[in-house]
């Protein structure tokens, strides 16, 4: 049976007010779980959850609009020097973030690190920041497409998060509801990622093009590299402090690649002809971040936090180092302290992993390889085991690999 427009337009509408309950809805779910939802279906769903709410209105802002969304990683500090990257070539980008859950971080938990900083602004507030700094990072609206709210706690209790279309349809249309005229995806895949499987996440992200396509919204993305972590830090307060780093030009390799390549997509959705790489070198990027953090109530100056409790793990042997997983890491980090098993969780800005070598490092045994920190000394048993087997050494090097895999759109 084929669901028509009228009558995904009812259901979405009548589950978001509560008149269809969540039994009936599981039902839907798990039948779409299993037999997906065709390409008119599919469109259909995600415009009755864009209309379950409330739409922002950018159209007075004199800049273009583009976003960024990422599908999450382990130590993807992306948005935090994103943003005010393109920000300062020209456009105004509305990125609205959302929690850590699980061993992949959250852009909000990370910024929290910093004192008195915002996450949580209204309406007003958000295209203000967007006229006078050019760039805002907070907490969605709960306006915005309130029928996926309801949806992604359901589908999480049932056993259905992990559907291409609800996936889709859950992103799009928080992200076409933020009235941003661009968007670019970053689909990461590997170990460390939601999609692992190459194969799948390319179908994740062909359908989140033509949906954001469909709707109006200039859509492309990027497949990324997620099999190990993103630059070197792995945490909240920990990535704050590598994101500035990157600002004034000190960045790992890797996540200055990955910026850079959103960032020229994102400017070319945008119609803006400049060079992110010279506004990263030359200060630009930076002082539109310390902007935008001064404006959201935070201090740009202020210490972060520091971890009461440190521990080394070493290489057991000499050579090179050919891995070092990401889920392995992103897990024993959430165990230390810097994510959560439950939206309600708290979290510690100061828990996390340095990644003191990278793939393509040569070491020495007994050399330092992670330096693991967090409050509290009794989760780094666990955080230990989390880190069994991640660490691999080798008499060769890994072959070089591009952290940008393709893209899409």
């Amino acid at each position: 049976m084929i669901l028509s427009t009228a009558d995904i337009r009812w259901l979405i509408a009548a589950y978001t007010c509560g008149d269809v309950a969540d039994e009936q809805m599981s039902a839907l779910l798990m039948a779409i779980y299993f037999r997906g939802l065709d390409e008119p279906e599919l469109q259909a769903w995600t415009a009755a959850m864009i209309s379950s709410g409330e739409r922002l209105d950018l159209s007075g802002l004199t800049a273009p609009t583009v976003d960024k969304h990422s599908t999450g990683g382990v130590g993807d500090k992306v948005s935090l020097i994103l943003a005010p990257l393109v920000a300062s070539c020209g456009a105004a980008v509305p990125q609205l973030s959302g929690r850590g859950l699980g061993h992949t971080g959250g852009t909000l938990d990370k910024l929290e690190s910093i004192a008195g900083w915002r996450a949580t602004l209204s309406n007003a507030e958000i295209l203000a920041l967007l006229a006078g700094t050019g760039c805002v990072i907070c907490a969605a609206g709960e306006g915005l497409a309130p029928a996926d709210r309801r949806l992604y706690a359901l589908r999480d209790v049932t056993g259905t998060v992990e559907s291409i279309p609800l996936i889709a349809s859950s992103i799009m249309s928080k992200k076409i509801a933020e009235g941003t005229g661009a968007l670019v995806l970053d689909v990461k895949v590997g170990s460390g990622a939601f999609m692992p499987d190459i194969a799948a996440a390319r179908e994740l992200a062909c359908t989140m093009v033509d949906l954001g396509n469909a709707h109006g919204v200039r859509t492309s993305a990027l497949l990324t590299r997620m099999d190990v972590p993103l630059g070197r830090a792995v945490g909240n307060a920990v990535e704050v402090e590598e994101s500035v780093a990157t600002l004034r030009g000190d960045g790992p390799a890797d996540l200055v690649a990955v910026t850079l390549a959103l960032a020229a997509e994102m400017l070319r959705l945008a119609g803006i002809d400049a060079d992110p790489a010279a506004a990263l070198a030359d200060g630009r990027a930076l002082r539109s971040y310390r902007a935008m953090i001064a404006a959201q109530g935070g201090d740009p100056d202020a210490p972060l936090p520091g971890a009461r409790h440190t521990e080394v793990l070493m290489a057991e042997s000499a050579g090179w180092l050919r891995g070092l997983d990401a889920r392995g890491v992103g897990v024993a980090a959430w165990r230390l302290g810097a994510g959560r098993a439950r939206k309600e969780d708290p979290v510690s800005a100061a828990a996390g992993i340095i990644c003191l070598a990278k793939p393509g490092d040569r070491v020495e045994q007994g050399q330092p390889v992670l330096e693991l920190r967090g409050d509290a000394d009794d989760r780094f048993a666990r955080a230990r085991e989390a880190l069994a087997g991640a660490i691999e050494i080798g008499p060769e090097p890994p072959e070089p690999t591009d952290p940008v895999l393709e893209r899409i759109g």
